[in-house]
């Protein structure tokens, strides 16, 4: 392994875990930064995979994608529950694994967090979504 490399280590999911619950996100509470841009829409496309030309326009700043019960629910056998959250940050946002299974990808890279700029995509499970920030 070269220096320059980024080696990404990943605690074992939480159904691996002992004691642990599938059905309870325990999620720190967001920090102040964490809000929606006043000038523009945060979109969230989905441009591949079993739900493709879906549109999400998001409505609070930080939101849980997944399969039922996540606040952007992705058609896909493959994305975990809770497979990820997104926090927005004005200009940019956060993307953050939620120790799913199959894992969040990032430019072809298995990523536990991501920043995305403007028109980034990210893959979960089989599905690509796009972030953009839309003129309202």
């Amino acid at each position: 392994m070269r220096p320059d490399r980024t080696m990404v280590v990943s605690p074992l999911p939480s159904f691996a875990r002992g004691g642990a619950n599938s059905s309870h996100l325990n999620l720190p509470p967001p920090d102040a930064g964490v809000k929606l841009p006043a000038a523009k829409s945060v979109v969230l496309k989905i441009i591949a995979g079993p739900a493709k030309g879906m549109t999400h326009k998001l409505t609070k700043p930080r939101v849980i994608l997944g399969r039922d019960d996540a606040d952007i629910p992705v058609n896909d056998p493959e994305i975990s529950r809770h497979h990820c959250m997104l926090e927005v940050r004005e200009t940019y946002a956060n993307l953050k694994d939620l120790d799913s299974t199959n894992g969040t990808f990032y430019e072809e890279e298995r990523v536990r967090a991501a920043m995305l700029q403007n028109e980034a995509q990210f893959r979960i499970g089989n599905s690509v979504i796009r972030f953009s920030l839309e003129p309202k």
